[in-house]
């Protein structure tokens, strides 16, 4: 993932991607699913289309406060797009479908949250404290070897390793935001054979549920 992260964007500015796709699958779920959404028989499953909207309104003004990078991210990093080729000991990423600049921690989050699956979703399998630190420790040595430029000194330190943390966890609402919605539009659209509403529900649910625990989470001083 760092080397994804590390790509270029070629001397631009980029700006993420979040918040623009955010509002638009909000904005289709209000104006396409409104009365589906605002079924009586769904008011613990399915937030109003207005408290949806009061939430983004709280992330984006929360989560672009965290001074995480924008950079190049998959967005969609789950096990399944993940290839590891034994032969060649190498790993490969599949599916760029959703590819573009966006912030770091939200790519990291958005993998972390995928440990739980997505046909049987499992939330006990989101990786431990102690999981997150020893990956995010890993990860930010092969990103400074990668970003510097030329080999140096690639030792991360405890807060740079504690801000990665707060940061990533932050923006795993977003995750679970995000494809809740998502899963809202695919459920009216997709033919696929797949219960696209009860996978929002269960995205909603863990986003309501996490939020008061991220939420108190503190930035290193």
């Amino acid at each position: 993932m760092a080397r994804v992260h590390a790509i270029h964007a070629n001397g631009s500015l980029p700006r993420p991607i979040l918040w623009q796709k955010l509002h638009k699958y909000l904005s289709l779920v209000k104006t396409e699913l409104s009365p589906k959404v605002s079924n009586p028989s769904l008011p613990r499953d399915v937030p109003s289309p207005e408290a949806l909207e009061q939430e983004l309104v709280w992330m984006q003004d929360t989560l672009s406060q965290l001074g995480s990078p924008v950079v190049l991210c998959h967005n969609d990093l789950l096990c399944k797009n993940i290839i590891y080729d034994s032969t060649q000991d190498r790993v490969r990423f599949i599916d760029y479908e959703y590819t573009g600049y966006n912030y770091q921690a939200f790519d990291i989050g958005n993998h972390f949250n995928e440990f739980a699956g997505v046909k049987e979703v499992d939330y006990g399998l989101y990786p431990s404290k102690e999981t997150q630190l020893q990956w995010l420790h890993s990860y930010l040595q092969a990103y400074k070897e990668l970003t510097q430029g030329h080999p140096g000194d690639t030792r991360v330190s405890e807060e740079e390793l504690e801000t990665l943390y707060v940061q990533v966890n932050k923006f795993s609402l977003a995750s679970h935001f995000l494809w809740a919605c998502w899963g809202l539009i695919q459920d009216k659209y997709s033919t696929i054979d797949f219960n696209f509403l009860r996978y929002a529900k269960l995205r909603f649910k863990q986003y309501f549920k996490m939020k008061p625990v991220v939420t108190a989470l503190q930035l290193p001083k």
